[in-house]
C-alpha cells in the first residue's frame, strides 16, 4: 500500500453519512441527487433522511411538472371568491421550511422550473410577484430522484451545481447500518455553531485536490468544506481532521471528478507516528501537500479503477448529447406539449382557455365589481374579458439532418466513407434525439436522394453498402435537391439542418451541361436560394487546401463553415451536433 492510501471503504456507510451531514448543515450542503430506481437502497436511504431531520419537519414530495402556482404559491381560489379580497396560498417550497423536498424524475424537470427552485435556495425565501417586499422563508433540504437510463437524463445542471451530494444507489447495497439518531444529529448542530474558524492550510488541501480532479466550481469546494466541518461536528470535535476531509472527498470530488489523476510513483510507507516526538513534542501535522494527496487517495478509493474510464467516458457523451441540444427546436403550440403556463389574451378559434386561471385573474376584483353590478347579479362571479387566460404548450420538434455529399472525383471514396460512419453515428442517437437522418449523394449530372428521412439504422446500413463514386460535380443541382427536401421536412413539422460535404467547386451547371464558370455562377444562386428560405446550415469543405470560393458559397447560403481536409466520421457528426438548431 502507497503512503497515506485510504483503508477499503463502505459505500453504503458514506450514503448514510451523507444523509446525516445533511441534516446537521442543511443550509450549507443544499441537498442530494440520488440516481436509481426505486429499491431498498433509495427508499432506506430517504428513510435515513427522515429519521436524522427533527420529528415535525415537513417533507413534501413535488412532480417534475409541478407549476409554479403550486410551487412558489399563489393566489387561493375560493378563498378569495369567498373573502371579495386577495387571499393567499403557501407554495411547496414555503410549506417545506425546515424539511425537506423530494424532487420526483428529476431527469423531467424543465430548465425553468430548477431555475425557479435554485432561485429558492439560493434567497433562502420565496418572493411573490403579486407583492415585490412580500416573501415567505424557505430553508429545505432539496433531494431530487433521477430515474434516467441515457446519460443526458439528468436533473437540471442549475439544481446539480447547489446541492452537495450526488450519489448513485443502482451501485450500492444498502446495508444494516443504522441510520443516525435524531439525538446525535441535534447535537452535531449546536457543535457545528461551536466550530473554529477554518485553518488556510485546510482550504489550500481541498483546492489542491479539486484541482487534481478538474473539478473548477467553487460551489464544490465550498460544499466539501462545510462536508468535513459538518463530520467533525458529529464525531464531537472542534477542528476537522483527515479523516472528515476524506470522507467530505469522497462524498463530494468524487461525483464531480472530470479526469482522472496521473499516477503517482510509488512510495515507502512512513514509520507509524509516535504520540510525541523525541522531545516530547507534539507529533509534526501532515502539511498541505501530503494531506491533499491523501485526499486523492480517499476519492480514487471510491471509483473503482475498471469503473473510472466508464465514468469519464459517460461525462463526455452527457457533454457531448448536451450540445447537440436533442431533439429540434421548441415551438408553442395551442394544443399539444409540455404545459407553458397560461396567458392572457383573446379567444380564437383552436384556443383553450384555462378556466382556473381565468377565475384566478378574476377573483380580486369581485368586491368592486359587485358593487358596480346590479342586485340581480350580485351572486355571480363576474368575469370579463380582460380575465381570459389561454392555455399554452410547448413541444419539441423532431430534427432532420440532411446530409449533401459530393461523390465526384478522385476523393469521393474517403467522403462517401466517412459520411457512411456519420450518418451511423447520428442514428445511433437518434431514438434519444428524435433526430432523422436524410443523405443526398450529387454526381455526373444529377443529385441522387440515396437515403430518404429515417430513424432506422438498419435501413440505412442497406442503402449506404454500396455508394458509386466519380465523375463530373453538379453542386447547384445539389443545392436545389437539398433545398426542396428541407423545406418539405419542415413543412411537416419537423426542424432540418443541411449539411455539406464537398469541396465547393461545381463544373456542371443546373442544365446538365459541362462548364467551370457557368456551374459555379449557378451554384452561387443556388446558395443565395437556399438562405431564402431560412434553413439552416452546415458547409463542410473536404478540399486538401482551404480556397476562398468555398468560404464565400458558404457565406452566399448562410451557412456554418468548417474545413476538414481530412474528414473523418467522429469530426463530421460533432460539427452537426455544434450546430444542431437547437443550440443556433
Amino acid at each position: 500500500m502507497t503512503a497515506g492510501a485510504p483503508a477499503q471503504f463502505d459505500p453504503w456507510a458514506d450514503a448514510l453519512a451523507a444523509a446525516g451531514l445533511l441534516a446537521v448543515d442543511p443550509a450549507g450542503l443544499g441537498g442530494a441527487i440520488i440516481r436509481g430506481f426505486p429499491g431498498p437502497a433509495r427508499d432506506s436511504w430517504l428513510g435515513a433522511l427522515k429519521a436524522a431531520l427533527p420529528a415535525d419537519a415537513p417533507i413534501r414530495r413535488a412532480p417534475s411538472h409541478i407549476d409554479d402556482e403550486r410551487l412558489l404559491g399563489g393566489l387561493d381560489l375560493s378563498a378569495t371568491l369567498a373573502a371579495g379580497r386577495p387571499v393567499a396560498s403557501r407554495g411547496l417550497l414555503s410549506e417545506s421550511d425546515g424539511g425537506a423536498v423530494i424532487l420526483s424524475m428529476a431527469e423531467r424537470c424543465s430548465a425553468a422550473t430548477g431555475a425557479r427552485i435554485a432561485a429558492v435556495i439560493d434567497a433562502g425565501q420565496v418572493s411573490h410577484d403579486r407583492n415585490a417586499h412580500e416573501a415567505e422563508g424557505s430553508g429545505f433540504i432539496l433531494v431530487a430522484l433521477e430515474e434516467g437510463i441515457e446519460p443526458d437524463e439528468r436533473a437540471p445542471d442549475v439544481l446539480a451545481e447547489r446541492v452537495a451530494f450526488h450519489l448513485d444507489v443502482s451501485r450500492i447495497r444498502a446495508g444494516v447500518l443504522a441510520a443516525p439518531a435524531r439525538e446525535s444529529i441535534l447535537a452535531a448542530r449546536a457543535a457545528l455553531a461551536r466550530m473554529k474558524p477554518c485553518e488556510d492550510k485546510l482550504i489550500e488541501t481541498i483546492c489542491s485536490a479539486a484541482s487534481v480532479f478538474g473539478v473548477s466550481s467553487t460551489r464544490a469546494a465550498i460544499f466539501m468544506l462545510r462536508a468535513a466541518r459538518a463530520s467533525a461536528a458529529v464525531a464531537g470535535r472542534v477542528v476537522v481532521t483527515q479523516e472528515d476531509l476524506e470522507l467530505a472527498a469522497r462524498l463530494v470530488l468524487a461525483p464531480r471528478a472530470q479526469v482522472a489523476p496521473a499516477e503517482a510513483p510509488p512510495q515507502q510507507a512512513p514509520p507509524p507516528p509516535d504520540d510525541a516526538g523525541e522531545d516530547g513534542a507534539p507529533p509534526e501535522q501532515p502539511t498541505a501537500d501530503e494531506a491533499a494527496d491523501r485526499v486523492v487517495a480517499a476519492v480514487q478509493s471510491a471509483l473503482p479503477p475498471e469503473f473510472l474510464s466508464q465514468f469519464l467516458e459517460v461525462r463526455a457523451e452527457r457533454r457531448a448529447v448536451a450540445r447537440s441540444g436533442g431533439a429540434g427546436a421548441a415551438a408553442k403550440s395551442a394544443r399539444r406539449g409540455r404545459p407553458l403556463g397560461a396567458r392572457s389574451g383573446t379567444l380564437r378559434t383552436g384556443d383553450r382557455l384555462d378556466l382556473v386561471a381565468t377565475l384566478r385573474a378574476a377573483a380580486p376584483w369581485q368586491k368592486l365589481r359587485r358593487q358596480e353590478a346590479t342586485a340581480s347579479g350580485a351572486a355571480r362571479v363576474l368575469v370579463r374579458k380582460s380575465d381570459f387566460r389561454i392555455r399554452r404548450f410547448v413541444q419539441r420538434l423532431e430534427s432532420t439532418t440532411i446530409f449533401v455529399v459530393d461523390a465526384s472525383g478522385s476523393t469521393a471514396a474517403q467522403r462517401l466513407a466517412e459520411a457512411k460512419g456519420a450518418v451511423e453515428n447520428l442514428l445511433a442517437e437518434a431514438y434519444v434525439t428524435r433526430t432523422r437522418v436524410a443523405l443526398i449523394v450529387f454526381r455526373d449530372k444529377a443529385a441522387e436522394l440515396l437515403l430518404p428521412p429515417t430513424r432506422s439504422l438498419s435501413r440505412a446500413k442497406r442503402s449506404l453498402a454500396d455508394l458509386p463514386g466519380g465523375g463530373a460535380t453538379p453542386l447547384a443541382t445539389a443545392i436545389d435537391v437539398a433545398s426542396l427536401l428541407g423545406q418539405a421536412e419542415r413543412a411537416k413539422g419537423r426542424t432540418p439542418l443541411i449539411v455539406f460535404l464537398t469541396d465547393g467547386r461545381g463544373n456542371v451547371g443546373r442544365d446538365g451541361e459541362p462548364g467551370r464558370p457557368r456551374a459555379e455562377q449557378d451554384a452561387r444562386d443556388a446558395a443565395r436560394g437556399l438562405r431564402a428560405t431560412g434553413l439552416p446550415a452546415v458547409f463542410i469543405d473536404t478540399s486538401p487546401r482551404s480556397r476562398p470560393g468555398a468560404g464565400e458559397l458558404a457565406t452566399e447560403m448562410g451557412a456554418a463553415y468548417a474545413q476538414l481536409p481530412f474528414v473523418d466520421s467522429g469530426a463530421v457528426a460533432a460539427v452537426v451536433r455544434a450546430n444542431a438548431p437547437s443550440r443556433r
